[in-house]
């Protein structure tokens, strides 16, 4: 609906714009024709020159020759009334016939207004009479009665501006009730465009001005419908491929490990036998852990996994880590140290006790797996004012910037870096992002303070 409103308003404002420009090109138009008509007042000054310039002399009446000169340009023609007699003393020689020769008060009030025979004349005050200029029947037009009210020109200002806006009204009510049709077609089509990113089918009717669009909309809706069925069938295959492999490895795998953990533990083989025997039960183990780290990766992504929340103590879900792991260690090539304050005891938030303690555990695993040769580990569990924390840090052979920066930006643990089949990284960090986020919390990677890998997990208080 913003998008409409958005649309509306570009509408009527071009609308008022074009109005605007075309009121101000017609005034301009009105003032240079009126500029153009100031010749209008020729006529009366042609008269007035001929009346001033008209001489009377011993033999008769003389005009200069620049003046007759004028009239012959205009082709007019020209008397002279005498004030005395009324008739005409003189005139011009193209004068034509059908001119009277003398003339009554009347006479000359109605030429001096208007016409003679058709003529449109102009006077001027000479000496003892009144010159008389004619011109062609089709040169001007005379207003035989100028006369204005003083009411309407005194108002003639907020007369114009009631005229313009009532003009800009109608224009506006006939450009909204033109573009009225066309508004109600964009609507269902910018709804559907809308909706489109949502994933959700969208159906827009084909009909009205833009029919085609709303059809391109609907198949592109299709298009999208089919893809995301698409997509959904191969990630459900996925899924259920890992989890078979899963479980068909399981069985032989524990088959494996059992014999040998048999070899391992019997006396009467070499020491040598017995010390491959161990190698490989311990590779099976880390196979065990990997085949179910899959399998838990899988389930999170898909929703597969159930969270139950309760009640669950940060701080003793991640002392008892520290413990398993300790417990664990039987070569102490990880001292692992607690650095919580002894005065937190509690740190309480809704969450899945045993999915906590496999990511803190995929944590301090994944300090040991990257140093082989040993290292210390710290975890520490922090209180602040709207959150907790969980900083678990080595002083191994840390992190190169490059390697930290894919790790911060991994989209996916399936996909590589380079279009290889290896993928990314491990799925220890991975798990330990997922399920995290299931309990609303961020993970965080950096360099240690020692030189090492440092992750910090974080909960929000309010879950």
């Amino acid at each position: 609906m913003r998008d409409i409103t958005r649309l509306v308003r570009r509408f009527v404002g071009i609308l008022l714009l074009s109005t605007v420009l075309l009121i101000a090109l017609n005034i301009a138009i009105i003032v240079i024709v009126s500029a153009h008509q100031t010749a209008n007042g020729r006529p009366w000054t042609m008269a007035k020159e001929t009346a001033a310039a008209l001489q009377k002399t011993e033999t008769g009446y003389l005009l200069p020759n620049e003046i007759s000169d004028e009239l012959i340009q205009e082709n007019a023609w020209a008397i002279y009334i005498d004030n005395e007699t009324m008739a005409v003393k003189w005139h011009t020689e193209n004068l034509p016939d059908t001119i009277p020769s003398s003339y009554t008060i009347s006479d000359i009030s109605s030429l001096t207004r208007g016409y003679i025979d058709g003529y449109p004349t102009y006077t001027g005050e000479a000496k003892d009479g009144l010159v008389v200029v004619g011109y062609p029947k089709d040169r001007f037009w005379k207003h035989m009665s100028p006369s204005w009210d003083y009411y309407f020109i005194k108002n003639a200002p907020s007369i114009v501006l009631i005229v313009i806006a009532v003009n800009v009204f109608l224009i506006f009510l006939i450009y909204m009730i033109a573009n009225s049709k066309l508004l109600k077609s964009v609507r269902p089509i910018t709804n559907g465009i809308q909706a489109l990113p949502s994933g959700e089918p969208v159906s827009v009717k084909e009909q009205g001005i833009l029919s085609e669009l709303a059809k391109k909309i609907n198949r592109t809706s299709d298009i999208l419908q089919e893809q995301k069925r698409d997509l959904q069938k191969k990630e459900t295959a996925r899924a259920n491929w890992i989890s078979g492999v899963s479980h068909d490895i399981r069985t032989p795998l524990s088959m494996v490990m059992g014999y040998a953990g048999q070899i391992e533990e019997n006396e009467a083989l070499p020491e040598a036998d017995r010390k491959k025997a161990r190698i490989i039960r311990q590779q099976s183990i880390k196979m065990k852990n990997l085949i179910n780290d899959l399998n838990l990766a899988s389930k999170l992504e898909y929703n597969m996994q159930p969270i139950n929340p309760v009640p669950v103590n940060l701080v003793a879900v991640a002392r008892q880590s520290v413990v398993d792991f300790m417990n664990l260690d039987m070569e102490e090539k990880y001292p692992i140290e607690w650095k919580t304050a002894e005065d937190l005891t509690t740190c309480v938030i809704q969450g899945d006790k045993e999915l906590l303690r496999r990511a803190i555990g995929n944590l301090i695993t994944n300090a040991q797996v990257h140093n082989p040769d040993g290292c210390e580990i710290s975890v520490c569990v922090v209180k602040e004012d709207a959150e907790y924390k969980i900083i678990i840090e080595d002083n191994g052979v840390g992190i190169t910037d490059e390697k930290l920066e894919k790790l911060r930006n991994t989209p996916h643990y399936m996909m590589s870096d380079s279009g290889t089949d290896e993928p990314r990284h491990g799925l220890g960090l991975l798990i330990v992002g997922q399920i995290v986020h299931a309990h609303n919390g961020t993970v965080s990677f950096d360099h240690g303070a020692n030189g090492g890998f440092a992750v910090t997990v974080t909960f929000p208080l309010n879950i």
